[in-house]
């Protein structure tokens, strides 16, 4: 699953990579969005170990300042978020999905994989370009590039209530 960025964000990704790298950190998403308060571009960042409130802080204080310097944003205001993606963290490459070997995941596809648009189960990993999840005991073995969406899920190990 490939994110279509618009020539906008790519603008914003080639000054943004330098500046998530510099703290240590990794680019999760980016999103530039119109809501209701106005425009909203939104950064999810992660680490090992997960992103600080310092760490966000400082990405958001440098890309700011490169974004008015570089004349990139559109002439309209807008507000600069930088986050974590939380709990529900999505996996966009692959590596995420080695990442998060032995983790709980939500997959959906835009085609039925043997009968199934939607995988929640235990990530197993990757095998070349097929993400191998197991649902109920079965594995399956889903085409990366027919992945419209995926994410962590929350365990809430066995005694939860569901």
């Amino acid at each position: 699953m490939q994110e279509a960025y618009g020539e906008l964000e790519k603008a914003i990704l080639e000054v943004l990579h330098p500046i998530v790298e510099e703290n240590s950190c990794e680019l999760v998403d980016i999103k530039y969005l119109r809501e209701r308060g106005g425009r909203v571009l939104r950064i999810y960042l992660d680490k090992e170990g997960g992103v600080t409130v310092d760490d966000c802080a400082n990405v958001s204080r440098e890309l700011g300042v490169v974004l008015d310097a570089y004349d990139i944003m559109p002439k309209h205001s807008y507000t600069l978020e930088v986050s974590s993606p939380g709990l529900r963290r999505p996996l966009n490459r692959q590596s995420d999905y080695e990442r998060f070997k032995g983790r709980k995941v939500k997959i959906k596809t835009t085609d039925p994989v043997e009968d199934r648009r939607v995988f929640s189960g235990t990530l197993l990993g990757i095998r070349g370009e097929m993400i191998l999840v197991e649902v109920e005991g079965r594995s399956y073995s889903v085409p990366f590039g027919s992945v419209s969406r995926a994410n962590l899920e929350i365990d809430f190990g066995k005694g939860a209530r569901k």
